[in-house]
């Protein structure tokens, strides 16, 4: 690439009230937000809806007993996952893809985990589209195909300016939205109690009324589909403040909240949409039982009889959330393919861009109907996202926390990894290949059904044991002397380098220490923009330590 078409796409990129630093760590002079601002806002786009259908789809196919089973099993397991990930985001900084290059997964290796969560984003997307569409047409009769066109359309606007627009969004709206969550089973609580009555024996369409462990073990796999959501909220916790310079209840309660404890509230939903699918399946039917507007319009029916009325209320309901979590799902979805396309083809024209793509598959998606084929693109899927989430939180908790193999922070610059690191990216393919051919029988019934938890085993187990083989090798191709030293004195993370490509100051832990392709510092978004770049500094000489040794930090330690 020519030297005046890089430094377009590097101006572009650095637009970071746009960008929303996409490419790479959330440098202490952004992250502006208190805890609870960051909590709220992660929060906020758990208004989504999908899980009333997928609670509700759980039930009509396995019964109302095994999905109440499976939702508080896949829960448990999202939340206890969810923990490790949730903590080193928030304390380092970093998106999901970063995370995962420095949990196991190496520079490429990590690139296909940002197709697993990119399609993440976009079939929820398009689930979240596609209940907005259905109560647009309800309302207001307008044909789907032109709903799945306006609720794409309408979400743009946003998303384009990033954290500081989505926190005011999320914030202003979620008050609004806690009331119209509790008034579904407050109306049938009021107007109707006895419509609770024969719930937990509700044998659905084809289920049955007592549990069973297929009809548990397929419903989890469903409902961890959903186990890719801590990327969403990770996405925000990036811009939590410093652990160092927080109070830590403060700090750890707004993680643990806005991290794992999403679930708490998507297994409440999923329990609802499941006994909503009950309440109005004699009246609607099956098929559309599964349906929120029609869920909600019939549990406001329950007290308001007004039939406009009630369906007013119901649509208000499905477009605030629908919008609440698409606008989360737009924004991850574009920080997904900034990483990925960055690493294919080494040039980032913007956020943006990635975002329109985002968009319009999400558009394929939803035009294609995948709203009737729910269950099987969600538990086909769960099998690769939970053995991709499961080596990561080994090489975590087993790697770094226990065995100290992997290194204690995590690196996430090119310059400083290996292509691929077999110990995560070895551990998702062998966990997600074995639960995928398992999830079509080969292995029979039983663990057909309980495919995902397979992948989770799988992963899990492999993720120490290459580790160990490989003697924690593939973890850095070269020592970072500026990361160790932040990790002895927290506060110089604030201090900065200047990047002599682009001529723009970076804090440390976004600094290259010495490239010897440009020559002397560089940022990490320069690195992965210049082809040939990493591969210098990889080089077995640089790699033994060669222009490690003569670093200089005291005036990195003065600058501001």
């Amino acid at each position: 690439m020519s030297t005046t078409r890089w430094q377009r796409f590097q101006t572009w990129a650095a637009r970071d009230n746009i960008e929303d630093y996409s490419l790479r760590y959330a440098p202490k002079s952004f992250r502006r937000w208190s805890p609870m601002a960051c909590s709220v806002a992660a929060l906020g786009g758990i208004a989504y809806l999908a899980d009333y259908s997928i609670g509700a789809s759980i039930a009509v196919t396995h019964g109302a007993a095994s999905a109440v089973i499976a939702i508080l099993v896949a829960a448990v397991t999202i939340f206890l996952t969810g923990i490790p990930i949730a903590y080193y985001a928030a304390k380092y900084n970093l998106d999901m893809d970063l995370l995962t290059r420095g949990a196991g997964f190496g520079y490429f290796g990590s690139t296909l985990t940002s197709l697993i969560y990119a399609s993440f984003c976009f079939i929820f997307f398009a689930l979240e589209g596609s209940i907005m569409a259905q109560a647009m047409k309800l309302a207001f009769h307008i044909p789907l195909p032109l709903g799945y066109v306006i609720g794409s359309l309408v979400i743009i606007p946003l998303v384009l300016y990033g954290m500081s627009a989505l926190a005011k969004f999320q914030v202003w709206t979620q008050p609004l939205w806690l009331i119209l969550f509790a008034a579904p089973l407050v109306t049938i609580a009021v107007g109707d109690p006895s419509g609770f009555d024969g719930f937990l024996s509700w044998a659905g369409d084809g289920g049955t009324a007592r549990v069973t462990a297929i009809g548990v073990g397929a419903g989890a796999g469903v409902a961890l589909s959903l186990i890719a959501q801590i990327g969403e909220q990770v996405d925000y916790l990036r811009f939590m403040p410093e652990k160092s310079e927080t109070p830590a209840w403060r700090w750890w309660s707004a993680v643990l909240a806005a991290g794992p404890g999403w679930v708490i509230l998507g297994a409440a939903k999923q329990l609802c949409g499941a006994f909503l699918a009950f309440y109005v399946a004699g009246e609607v039917g099956f098929a559309r039982a599964t349906e929120p507007i029609e869920q909600f319009l019939g549990s406001y029916g329950a007290l308001i009889h007004n039939h406009a009325f009630a369906l007013t209320i119901a649509t208000i309901m499905v477009l605030l959330s629908q919008i609440k979590i698409n606008v989360t799902n737009a924004y991850s979805g574009s920080l997904s393919w900034s990483n990925f396309f960055s690493r294919v083809l080494h040039v980032h024209p913007g956020r943006v861009v990635w975002l329109a793509l985002h968009i319009a598959i999400a558009l394929a998606l939803m035009l294609g109907n995948m709203f009737t084929v729910l269950n099987t693109i969600l538990g086909f899927y769960s099998n690769v996202a939970i053995a991709w989430i499961g080596a990561i939180v080994a090489d975590l908790v087993i790697n770094k926390g226990i065995l100290k193999i992997s290194p204690s922070f995590i690196e996430f610059k090119r310059a400083y990894l290996y292509p691929v690191n077999p110990v995560g990216f070895g551990s998702m393919l062998a966990g997600s290949g074995l639960s995928i051919v398992a999830y079509f029988g080969v292995f029979g019934s039983f663990l057909q059904a309980w495919s995902p938890y397979l992948a989770l085993a799988v992963a899990v187990v492999l993720t120490p044991l290459i580790a160990l083989a490989t003697g924690g090798k593939y973890y850095l191709a070269r020592p970072n002397p500026l990361r160790e030293e932040i990790e002895k004195e927290p506060l110089w993370a604030g201090q900065t380098l200047l990047d002599v490509v682009d001529g723009k100051r970076y804090e440390l832990p976004d600094m290259v220490h010495d490239c010897p392709f440009h020559g002397g510092p560089v940022s990490s978004l320069s690195c992965t923009l210049t082809k040939g770049c990493a591969e210098q500094c990889q080089s077995p000489s640089y790699a033994d330590g060669v222009g490690t040794t003569d670093l200089d930090l005291t005036p990195v330690r003065a600058s501001s």
